[in-house]
Formats: C-alpha cells, structure tokens, sequence
C-alpha cells in the first residue's frame, strides 16, 4: 500500500518533534554534566549513583572525595545517564554500604533525617 500525502507529513511531523526532543535532551544532560563537573571540582572529586524516581525522572546521587554529597534530578533515566558519561566521574550500580561510608553527614542531616527520633528539633518548620 502507498505512503498518502498526510501519512508522509504526520512522519515528518514526529520526526520534527523527534529532533526537538533529542535535543532539549542533549542540552539537559549537558546542563547537568556541567553541574557535576562543578561538583566534583569544589569536593576533590566524586562519584555518582543513579536512582529511577518514577515519573519524576531519575536522581544522580553524587559524593565527592571529601565526604560532600548532594543530587540532582534529570528528566529522564537516559538523560541521567548521558550526563553522568559525559561527566566522567566513577559510577557505581548501587549505593551500597562502601560507597555509602564515604559520605560525611553533620548536624543539619541529623535534624532533617532523624531529629524527631533523637530529640531534635521538628521537621516541620
């Protein structure tokens, strides 16, 4: 059976979308790489972890060398992972107990995460 004329415009159509979206894409997990990169840059280095976080994409978990941590939330699990490769910092599949001893909490972690349980103050300010 022939391509149709409205057959060949809506492929046209989805492969402008396509495009667009592969490059907003493109320049997120750049966006992102450069974030690690300052990261990585101002805590002597660091190391990732990517978590699947549903519809809210995926969180790139990040340690550096001095026991800072943060993240960051891509889109996409595939944006997360382009910008974790382009990065060029060592990650690991889980976060597992040795990499998760290099991480360095202090006072602020022990009141948000578990304040209410050892006396602290609330979490609901």
């Amino acid at each position: 059976m022939a391509e149709t004329a409205a057959d060949a415009a809506d492929t046209e159509q989805t492969s402008r979308t396509d495009a667009r979206k592969a490059a907003r894409d493109e320049r997120r997990a750049a966006k992102l790489a450069r974030e690690i990169g300052a990261f990585a840059k101002e805590h002597g280095g660091a190391e990732g972890q990517l978590a699947y976080i549903g519809q809210a994409g995926a969180r790139i978990v990040l340690v550096g060398q001095d026991g800072a941590w943060g993240d960051l939330v891509a889109p996409t699990y595939a944006v997360a992972e382009s910008a974790a490769a382009k990065s060029g910092i060592t990650m690991h599949d889980e976060f597992d107990g040795e990499f998760a001893l290099k991480v360095r909490t202090g006072p602020y972690e022990w009141t948000r995460m578990a304040g209410i349980q050892v006396g602290g103050p609330s979490n609901d300010r």
